[in-house]
């Protein structure tokens, strides 16, 4: 396991909450082992060297805590957005489990991305977050048919087994649903899976469903995509070669058609896609006392 020195752990948000109202970015990981083909974080903006080997930050939760004492806006704190935090390791090193526990402590909200199933051992942590701040969990699904994820994804649970975990996240009152990206050209952009995604979510009493109906291929991760291509799919990298080029953002052939059925089926099954919308069902307003009030618990 090699161990990188840092110097911060939590960065505020320069999307203005955009993204899922998410206040903080925070990755206790860098590099994941699960290989989904597609996945952007292998870009050379991101300077991730060995992509598909994890790395852990020195003092990580040292360094988080006296960030999180640090902060006046309890806000939404955000875990995985480069790097799934449930990966194999933590099993052991349990980096995610104890980073919650200092959340929970600080009075912050928590915004989760994962495709693992070990999320569910901090059910028990997510429920008293969620009691004094909000919670969102997004559980990672580009396909419903578990035969094509093994090839995309080929170290994740199964598609089955990840709406699983969606169910019993609400079950147990948690806000959570899916996050349906990337959708693949000529993968998993057709009307059975975009269906099959939907009513799979329902069934789970899935929030929300989010997509852009699309991938994106940039640097890195497009030379990675497209060997994996060669490898699973010979031939189909020409077609995109011949449909994007060298575009970085490649949305699907059939994205008009595909996102008015997504909406129509979504809206009939009373599912949210919206973005605004999606903040403001979870997102919990926090009064300036009771923000005040969290900070002087905790210095």
């Amino acid at each position: 396991m090699e161990v990188i020195k840092t110097r911060t752990i939590m960065t505020k948000s320069d999307q203005g909450n955009r993204w899922f109202g998410i206040d903080y970015h925070m990755n206790l990981y860098k590099g994941c082992t699960f290989g989904c083909i597609y996945c952007d974080s292998r870009c050379e903006s991101y300077h991730i060297d060995k992509f598909d080997k994890i790395k852990i930050k020195e003092n990580a939760l040292e360094i988080l805590e006296e960030e999180l004492k640090g902060k006046g806006l309890k806000g939404v704190v955000s875990f995985g957005t480069l790097s799934d935090p449930y990966n194999p390791e933590e099993n052991t090193l349990e980096l995610t489990r104890n980073a919650l526990k200092l959340i929970l402590k600080y009075g912050f909200g928590v915004s989760i991305d994962t495709k693992s199933d070990l999320i569910l051992r901090d059910i028990d942590i997510l429920k008293e977050i969620a009691e004094r701040n909000s919670v969102i969990i997004k559980i990672s699904i580009t396909t419903y048919d578990d035969e094509l994820a093994r090839k995309i994804e080929p170290n994740v649970i199964s598609s089955t087994r990840r709406f699983e975990v969606l169910e019993t996240l609400r079950k147990n009152g948690l806000y959570a649903g899916v996050l349906m990206t990337p959708v693949l050209p000529f993968l998993t952009d057709t009307e059975e899976n975009i269906l099959n995604m939907i009513s799979k979510s329902e069934s789970a009493d899935a929030k929300f469903i989010y997509t852009k109906m699309g991938m994106t291929l940039k640097t890195n991760q497009r030379d990675y995509y497209y060997n994996a291509l060669d490898i699973l799919y010979p031939g189909l990298k020409e077609d995109y070669i011949a449909v994007y080029g060298k575009k970085h953002i490649c949305n699907t052939l059939q994205y008009r058609h595909l996102m008015e059925l997504f909406f129509k089926r979504c809206s009939e099954a009373h599912i949210l896609t919206d973005m605004d919308a999606i903040i403001e069902d979870y997102k919990k307003e926090i009064p300036k006392n009771e923000q005040m009030s969290l900070f002087d618990e905790t210095n």
